[in-house]
């Protein structure tokens, strides 16, 4: 039995520019992984089948637009595999779970299967499923434009600590696109080209950046604001903004002991939320492990 790790997506500032001959947004954004993670497993079998279980199994269906049936069949193998995907990260919450889980699916049968794809191949297998499949195929921080298919890793990041709070509340990409005022001029930003050693080097990095999303996600759901508010008024937050196109939110923290105390409280002023304690991921965090 294989096991792969599928980490969560956070867009640190996420820029959307106009449409490009595609059809497809352009952005640039800068990508890390927290250590939260749904889990997909691969055992032998003459065919290929997916058992979702967890807390968010119910959300999802196994038919032919699943994400992880799309990312094996696009591998076109014509081998089976029984693959059981732990649901553990909302659904259509902006931190790439469905991308995340095709990214841990493409690394997890291209070897289980040894199909010696190498790392060209599967990017471009990935950028046929989605924009934010690239990223996740590699896990691992990294400066992403084009569409999604341009990914640079990035090894400059210290660990921080973080909060990330959903509201249980889903949101549909196409209508926050809908409502987007899309920037012009993308590309007059750069990575980051020293290290990164600290929140604070983090934060003044990221200063004049922001989530472009976040906008037209508070006004299709405006909870989002009240879990930014509740994020921001933490002591020893930093930096609190959604990710991707929500609603997911995180909060940077300078200590582990103000993060552990954040998600206590926020969980206890609001059962009916997401709300998880979590870090920067290390990098080895999606390497396919045999158990």
């Amino acid at each position: 039995m294989m096991r792969v790790l599928a980490p969560a997506k956070l867009n640190l500032f996420l820029h959307v520019g106009e449409k490009r001959a595609d059809r497809y947004h352009a952005l640039e954004s800068l990508v890390v992984f927290a250590d939260l993670c749904d889990v997909l497993t691969f055992e032998r079998a003459d065919c290929l089948s997916l058992q979702i279980t967890g807390p968010f199994s119910g959300a999802l269906t196994v038919g032919p637009d699943n994400l992880v049936l799309r990312a094996a069949d696009a591998l076109r193998a014509g081998q089976g595999a029984r693959i059981t995907l732990e649901k553990n990260l909302p659904v259509a919450s902006g931190i790439g779970g469905g991308s995340a889980d095709a990214g841990a699916v493409l690394r997890g049968l291209n070897m289980f299967w040894n199909l010696k794809h190498d790392v060209v191949a599967l990017n471009q297998i990935a950028s046929s499923i989605g924009s934010d499949v690239p990223v996740c195929l590699l896990s691992q921080s990294a400066w992403v434009a084009g569409r999604g298919e341009i990914v640079h890793r990035l090894m400059n990041i210290a660990p921080f600590e973080l909060v990330l709070v959903n509201p249980n509340v889903p949101l549909a990409t196409k209508e926050i696109f809908a409502r987007l005022n899309v920037r012009s001029g993308l590309g007059a930003i750069s990575p980051p080209a020293n290290e990164i050693k600290s929140v604070w080097d983090l934060v003044g990095y990221l200063a004049d950046f922001g989530n472009d999303l976040e906008a037209p996600a508070c006004a299709l759901a405006p909870v989002i604001d009240e879990v930014l508010e509740a994020l921001a008024h933490e002591p020893g937050c930093v930096l609190a903004q959604m990710s991707g196109s929500g609603a997911t939110c995180f909060g940077i923290f300078q200590e582990s002991a103000w993060a552990d105390g954040a998600a206590e409280r926020i969980e206890r002023d609001h059962d009916d939320w997401w709300v998880r304690r979590s870090r920067l991921a290390s990098a080895d965090i999606g390497d396919p492990k045999n158990e």
